[in-house]
C-alpha cells in the first residue's frame, strides 16, 4: 500500500542509502528493471497506471528512460530553455485534437536521441495501444533530450531499439534512480568547463495525501548550472574549485565576473504526474508550476544553453475537481526533491565525481 508522505519526510530520504542498478559499468547494453528502493513507492510509478523503464548504454554511457502509460492520461508541457531537443511537444497544446498520450520518451543523445520515441511507438503499436484510426493503433509518444555528447564517444548514442527496449522492461515497479538511462551521461555545474563538472542523473519522488491525492516526479538532471538544496540553500552538486572537490558555488562565480565556459551540454527534463482527473489546459498549467521546482533547486536555469522541459501526466483515476494550488505547490516541491535526488544518487566516472565520491 502506498504511504503517506509529508514534505519534511521527503527531505530525510537524502539521507537514505539507496541501492542502484547503475548501469554505467563495462559491458554490453542492457534494459534494467527496476528494483525496490524504499520501504513503499514514492517515485513516478506511484501514480496507478504509470510504468517506467530504463536502457544504459554503458560503452558511452548513454541510454533513455520511458514512462508508458498504456491505459492513456491527459498531458500538458513546458518549455523554458532556449535550446531544447524535443518531439511532438505541439501535440499537447491546449488548443490540439489529440486528448491522451500513452508514452513519454526521456533520452540522451540530444537530437540524435529523439529516435528513442521511434521505438515506443513500435512497443505500443504491437501491444495495441493508441488512438484506434483505420484498424491500427497510432500510440501518442512525446518526448525530450539532453544534450550529453561531451561524456564519452558522441558516435554513440541512443536509438530507436533503446525505446523499444526500454519500453520493454517498463514496470510499476519503484522506478530506479541515478545514473541509469537517460540519466546515465547527466551532468551538472558546468559554468567552468567539464574539467570542474559532476556526475549527475535520474531522480523521482512522490507525495500522497490522505484523501488519495498523489503527486509524482522524475527528472534527468543535466544542467549547466549547480544544484541546491531549497531546504539549507548550499550546494549539493556543481562546479568544482580547480583541482579540489570543493565548490566553487555558481552564484559566487557569476556575481563575482569570475570567467566561465558556457557549455552546452546541458538541459534538465522531467515528468510530474498525478492522479487527479484534469483538462489538457489543467495539465499545461501544472507542468508550468512544477518548473518552479527546478528553479529552486537549480542555479542558474533556463539559459541561453539549457532546453529545461517539463511534462505533466494526468491519468485521472480520483474523481472530483481538481484543487489546482494544491497540486501545482506540492508538484513544485515534488520535482525540486527529485532534482536533488538525481545528484545524490548518481555514480561518478573517471574526472566526474558523484556527490557519493565527495564524502
Amino acid at each position: 500500500m502506498i504511504g503517506v508522505y509529508n514534505i519534511a519526510v521527503m527531505k530525510l530520504w537524502l539521507c537514505v542509502p539507496i541501492v542502484l542498478i547503475a548501469g554505467t559499468g563495462p559491458g554490453r547494453p542492457r534494459a534494467e528493471q527496476a528494483p525496490p528502493l524504499r520501504s513503499a513507492n514514492a517515485t513516478l510509478t506511484a501514480v496507478p497506471g504509470i510504468k517506467v523503464g530504463h536502457y544504459t548504454l554503458t560503452e558511452r554511457p548513454t541510454g533513455c528512460t520511458v514512462v508508458v502509460i498504456e491505459g492513456g492520461a491527459t498531458a500538458g508541457v513546458d518549455v523554458r530553455g532556449a535550446a531544447p531537443a524535443t518531439r511532438d511537444t505541439d501535440l499537447l497544446n491546449p488548443a490540439k485534437m489529440v486528448e491522451q498520450i500513452h508514452g513519454i520518451a526521456l533520452s540522451g543523445g540530444s537530437l540524435f536521441g529523439l529516435s528513442t520515441a521511434d521505438g515506443v511507438l513500435k512497443f505500443l503499436e504491437e501491444k495495441k495501444v493508441g488512438i484506434a484510426y483505420g484498424g491500427r493503433h497510432i500510440p501518442i509518444v512525446p518526448g525530450a533530450s539532453i544534450f550529453d555528447l561531451g561524456v564519452g564517444d558522441a558516435a554513440i548514442r541512443p536509438t530507436a531499439d533503446c525505446g523499444y527496449r526500454a519500453a520493454q522492461s517498463a514496470s510499476s515497479a519503484p522506478a530506479a534512480e541515478g545514473s541509469i538511462g537517460a540519466g546515465a551521461g547527466a551532468t551538472v555545474g558546468k559554468l567552468a568547463g567539464m574539467d570542474r563538472a559532476m556526475k549527475s542523473g535520474v531522480g523521482t519522488a512522490a507525495i500522497t495525501r490522505p484523501d488519495g491525492l498523489i503527486i509524482a516526479a522524475l527528472v534527468v538532471v543535466n544542467p549547466l548550472g549547480d544544484v541546491i538544496d531549497p531546504a539549507t540553500g548550499r550546494v549539493v552538486a556543481g562546479v568544482r574549485a580547480p583541482g579540489s572537490n570543493v565548490f566553487s558555488d555558481a552564484r559566487v562565480l557569476l556575481r563575482s565576473g569570475a570567467p566561465r565556459v558556457n557549455r552546452g551540454d546541458n538541459s534538465t527534463i522531467g515528468v510530474v504526474a498525478t492522479n487527479a482527473r484534469l483538462t489538457k489546459a489543467q495539465a499545461s498549467y501544472l507542468a508550468q508550476m512544477t518548473d518552479d521546482g527546478y528553479a529552486r533547486a537549480i542555479w542558474p536555469i533556463h539559459t541561453m544553453v539549457d532546453g529545461d522541459t517539463v511534462f505533466a501526466i494526468a491519468t485521472g483515476s480520483k474523481a472530483g475537481e481538481p484543487d489546482m494550488i494544491t497540486l501545482g505547490a506540492l508538484a513544485a516541491d515534488v520535482m525540486a526533491t527529485a532534482v536533488v535526488r538525481a545528484a545524490t544518487q548518481a555514480t561518478g566516472l573517471p574526472n566526474l565525481p558523484a556527490v557519493r565520491d565527495l564524502r
